[in-house]
């Protein structure tokens, strides 16, 4: 029987104001071991190269800022479908094409698609070429990296 296998998928860009959440929590997440069986990736955008990063794993924990699920700065974790039905590229994330869409696409790339949950931060703000999270962003980081530790235990 295969092990289980945790990909920790965080996407973003950190130059562009609270879509940076992503980034900022991979690199708070590289900075201390974690445990056996887990991998960290920073995939950037939803594009169709972080297919990626969903093989040979049992659960992924996918990491992103949201649009469209609360007020700036609320955390939320979700279930891969709660995403279905938001307007990618308005609501659930800034990526192109989007998260969500990325995700629908599991089932039919990989032969044996993870569970997957995601964590996510309503920005407050999104500024190209603006590096740094807002303060209503940033204050809820050390929330989110409990709650990543957390469903890892």
């Amino acid at each position: 029987m295969a092990s289980e296998q945790t990909h920790i998928i965080c996407f973003g860009n950190a130059l562009h104001g609270d879509d940076g959440f992503g980034p900022t929590v991979y690199t708070h997440l590289g900075e201390t071991p974690l445990p056996p069986g887990v991998r960290l990736f920073c995939a950037d955008t939803a594009g169709l190269g972080a297919l990626a990063c969903f093989e040979d794993c049992t659960t992924a924990i996918v990491v992103d800022a949201l649009r469209g699920f609360g007020p700036p700065g609320s955390l939320h974790s979700l279930a891969a479908g709660e995403l279905e039905g938001s307007d990618d590229a308005a609501s659930a994330n800034i990526h192109g094409a989007g998260v969500a869409s990325l995700l629908r696409l599991l089932p039919v790339a990989l032969p044996t698609p993870p569970r997957v949950r995601v964590i996510g931060v309503e920005i407050a703000t999104l500024s190209p070429f603006q590096p740094g999270l807002s303060a209503a962003v940033a204050a809820r980081l050390p929330e989110a990296l409990a709650h990543i530790r957390r469903l890892l235990a």
